[in-house]
């Protein structure tokens, strides 16, 4: 009888509690590049139900957008725990969170944290501060308190009848300390608690990890998990995890998922096996998540990603560029597509060029969030279809390891060849993905094209990305990471020579004309060396082709890399005719062993003695022999070479990688 009682007691008070659902703790700004942020939220009964709340973050700026919401988060399926806890936070958060929220989503202040009763569709984006249905708030900001005049969010605070606001940096301490809340209702600073009652008080838990060394297994491997405890457990502890993530389901592995801890113990490892199903499913990710656990437990991390890698991937007849190979790919031009320009020569070359590359009737414009799918085929590894190649790292990379957050490390992203400022259209499209199917028309003054134009656009490594900048290419400009080989220079002035001609507004010069300018870039110089001596090789024949699928436009300088030198180099004032063209590398079949070499190197392929002349990765001439038969001997420094062989007329080009030296 006395517990039917006290459960109609908690029921009632239960439903009464929301008034008493308060802002327990905040910490907006900490270590790590704020990615342990939290709120944390404490109800006046346990396990309170926090479904039709939701948390919604102010500006307090004196900007455009001050005074308004800039982030809503619904807390539908939040209860509070033992100690009438919940932590709304970042994934890196220990414990973790109740509910997730992105990284260095709070923001420092002057600004203010509010719980409503409600939905975040009462509050988008932008929209104008509300007192109505408010449960609680905490305005607050983050200065040193030794800053003169510190400024606090008094409109947010009027509106939503605030009298004080508290100083994260009040100790001059903020990336180690956060707001919370004393037993008189008011605020002070210290070391962070998520979970913890902010006077010490209340429910200890165990807390309990997922450890795993592996974070990329292979499919048909064995994958080891370590539960582990921080204290030894007084009973058995029993529970359960999942490791389903979309398309990654239960015919993907093999393990059972219930776990017992035994008494006295604090950890036990379980093995999953990958199956090896022989079906070409690509990369999928697995999240390790902890399933059905006691009230009695928190977790101190969850949902832990680990990457399967397909051992079914297809692997292409075709080199990387780093190790390139000529004439697999076919060029598979339409019939007539360059016939408008063959017997032209400067203006009206490049002219006939941009008539047929931005021709309104034919060609498809894009949009920016259509790129990274573009990619993943266009600079796929041709050595495993699960990476794409990072061009100015010469390295493969997962596909699954594409940059969605702000943090780049680790991550590919889209780097613009001709960067968006200089090019006049940055944010031009949209960033969402609609699709090889949808698409408008553009012409060569549609400048906004080339926000998302893939003939520019590459799949790069993150921080490499934001390292290259807008910087023109060159010596005295961006000249790729410490120790490339530079098997992407050619790829790059081929981009820029496009761009120059798909769009009115933009140029290649000599010189490095300012990063700051709109419409230019350089060094024209460099990328004229660029261009011969990094031949375009099958990868790159393979990405006009696949591009060519969605834009209905080619990169000429692929099909027919000498068109630079007709319009801009030393042939500038000939007509152009590619029937007669002497630098189609498909012309003459030639290579060369050993590869890498240390000293020599001997030719096969050869009808008649030829010229060979080395450049290195800069363009420059290093080496160069006429009436060779077979072998000849060098002495050049370890590093990657371009090399062009002469004969009868013709022409071959190829990669020569010089090593232990």
């Amino acid at each position: 009888m006395k517990k039917r009682l006290f459960s109609f007691a908690f029921l009632i008070a239960a439903q009464m509690g929301f008034s008493q659902v308060v802002i327990n703790e905040i910490d907006s700004d900490t270590p790590s590049s704020d990615v342990l942020e939290f709120v944390e939220l404490k109800s006046n009964v346990p396990f309170y139900p926090l479904d039709n709340f939701v948390l919604v973050f102010y500006n307090g700026g004196t900007d455009g957008l001050g005074n308004k919401s800039y982030y809503a988060l619904d807390l539908d399926g939040v209860t509070t725990d033992m100690n009438g806890l919940a932590v709304i936070g970042n994934q890196n958060l220990e414990p973790y969170p109740n509910l997730i929220m992105p990284n260095s989503t709070l923001q420092n202040g002057p600004d203010v944290v509010a719980l409503f009763t409600g939905s975040a569709a009462d509050f988008p984006y932008n929209s104008v501060v509300t007192s109505t249905n408010l449960v609680d708030a905490l305005a607050y900001v983050n200065s040193s308190p030794s800053t003169q005049n510190v400024v606090a969010p008094t409109a947010l605070m009027t509106a939503l009848n605030l009298t004080s606001f508290y100083n994260e940096d009040a100790n001059n301490n903020k990336v180690n300390e956060s707001i919370q809340r004393i037993s008189n209702g008011e605020y002070t600073t210290s070391t962070p608690t998520p979970f913890r009652l902010n006077d010490g008080s209340g429910i200890s838990f165990n807390l309990l990890r997922i450890n795993t060394n592996q974070s990329v297994v292979n499919e048909g491997s064995t994958l080891n998990i370590t539960f582990q405890t921080q204290q030894p457990v007084t009973e058995n502890l029993n529970f359960t995890y999942t490791m389903a993530n979309g398309d990654f389901n239960a015919a993907d592995y093999t393990a059972n998922l219930n776990v017992t801890i035994p008494t006295g113990q604090n950890s036990v490892s379980v093995a999953v096996l990958l199956n090896l199903d022989q079906e070409t499913e690509g990369e999928e990710l697995m999240k390790i998540a902890f399933d059905n656990l006691p009230n009695t437990v928190k977790r101190m991390n969850d949902s832990i990603a680990v990457r399967v890698i397909d051992a079914d991937f297809q692997v292409l007849n075709f080199g990387t560029p780093l190790q390139p190979t000529y004439g697999q790919v076919t060029r598979e031009i339409p019939e007539n597509y360059y016939a408008a320009a063959i017997g032209l020569a400067g203006e009206q070359l490049k002219s006939a060029l941009s008539r047929i590359i931005a021709d309104p009737t034919v060609v498809r414009k894009h949009v920016y969030g259509d790129i990274p799918y573009i990619l993943k085929r266009a600079d796929q590894n041709p050595q495993n279809s699960n990476e794409v190649w990072l061009m100015y790292k010469e390295t493969p990379r997962n596909k699954s390891d594409y940059q969605t957050t702000a943090s780049s490390t680790g991550k590919w992203n889209r780097e613009h060849i001709f960067p968006q400022s200089r090019g006049g259209f940055a944010g031009a499209t949209s960033s969402t993905y609609d699709g090889y199917y949808v698409w408008e028309s553009t012409n060569s003054a549609d400048i906004a094209a080339g926000h998302a134009d893939a003939h520019h656009l590459r799949a790069e490594d993150g921080p490499e990305n934001s390292s290259r900048g807008n910087k023109n290419f060159g010596a005295e400009g961006y000249n790729g990471p410490t120790g490339n080989q530079g098997s992407w220079k050619g790829d790059v002035a081929r981009a820029l020579f496009y761009m120059a001609v798909r769009y009115d507004a933009l140029n290649v010069e000599n010189g490095y004309p300012s990063e700051t300018g709109t419409g230019t870039i350089g060094d024209l110089a460099t990328l004229l060396q660029w261009n011969v001596a990094d031949p375009a090789d099958d990868f790159e024949m393979n990405r006009n082709k696949y591009i060519y699928t969605w834009q209905y436009n080619r990169n000429p300088f692929i099909d027919y890399p000498e068109l630079a030198e007709y319009i801009w180099g030393g042939r500038r004032g000939q007509v152009w005719n590619p029937n007669l063209s002497v630098a189609n590398n498909t012309k003459i079949q030639v290579g060369c062993y050993p590869n890498p070499a240390s000293d020599r190197v001997t030719f096969y392929g050869l009808q008649a003695p030829a010229t060979v002349s080395i450049f290195n990765a800069a363009g420059q001439l290093v080496f160069k022999k006429e009436q060779v038969v077979d072998v000849i001997h060098f002495d050049l420094a370890n590093g990657m070479y371009f090399v062009q062989v002469d004969a009868d007329g013709q022409a071959s080009n190829l990669k020569l990688i010089i090593s232990n030296k």
